[in-house]
């Protein structure tokens, strides 16, 4: 009998440790000054997006980011398994022409200013960056979702949920499946995100964190303009319906 105790109390500690040190789906597993778990659960991939922040992704083997270091305008880690992400963009960028019932998003401020909402990786599911105009994505928002046009594929909007109660901002990426965690809509022609679980002071409130060359876009839980975090800067993002992207 005590022997039976004693092996259900160790699964039990076994579990807690392994929950409290694994991130959720779609959550974040590094970035500086980040202090919560770096490990993905089984079938998901610790993927580097930038300087300040590294998501559970969808695909390869479970990775633990080991240390993130910047230096010289260049970020850098160690970990341990596969990063299905790149600075590098291999696939197609988006197309020439808007199409019918789609938007280009872009930021509409300094030091962003006409940068568009694109895949880090062009048409894929990575996370979600500003880039050049000539790369720039077409979007709709349907039923709460906003979703990417990917060459005929739709990739959509998912929104890492927070760790804890102390975290200001959240990791945009894409998906191949739907966001659960909050809705997207266009108020007029600005992009906003809300949530009933998650609080925010302004819902069309965005951050653009760099990292190198790299723009990472997170929604900005805080107010805007105030209190942003080091590093990175507040936009908001806007619909634009021309019939092709523009500086």
């Amino acid at each position: 009998m005590k022997s039976a105790y004693l092996s259900a109390l160790a699964a039990f500690f076994t579990y807690s440790v392994s929950a409290q040190t694994t991130a959720p789906d779609w959550g974040q597993c590094g970035g500086t000054g980040w202090t919560g778990p770096t490990t993905c659960p089984t079938g998901w991939s610790c993927t580097f997006s930038s300087q300040w922040y590294s998501q559970c992704l969808q695909g390869g083997a479970t990775t633990t980011i080991t240390s993130s270091t910047v230096g010289s305008g260049t970020s850098t880690r160690t970990s341990t398994g596969t990063s299905t992400a790149s600075s590098t963009s291999t696939a197609p960028g988006g197309s020439a022409t808007l199409a019918p019932g789609y938007s280009f998003v872009r930021a509409v401020e300094d030091p962003n200013f006409h940068k568009y909402l694109q895949s880090q990786v062009l048409g894929t599911a990575s996370p979600a960056v500003l880039g050049d105009y000539t790369q720039a994505a077409q979007f709709q928002v349907v039923n709460g979702q906003l979703i990417q046009n990917a060459n005929g594929t739709n990739l959509y909007a998912v929104v890492a949920p927070p760790a804890n109660s102390t975290v200001t901002k959240l990791g945009l990426s894409w998906s191949k499946t739907p966001d659960t965690l909050g809705t997207f809509v266009f108020s007029g022609d600005s992009l906003e995100w809300s949530s009933p679980t998650v609080p925010r002071q302004q819902t069309n409130a965005w951050l653009v964190c760099p990292s190198g060359s790299i723009l990472s876009v997170f929604i900005n839980l805080g107010a805007y303009d105030y209190m942003t975090p080091a590093g990175c800067a507040d936009e908001t993002l806007n619909a634009y319906t021309g019939a092709t992207a523009v500086p």
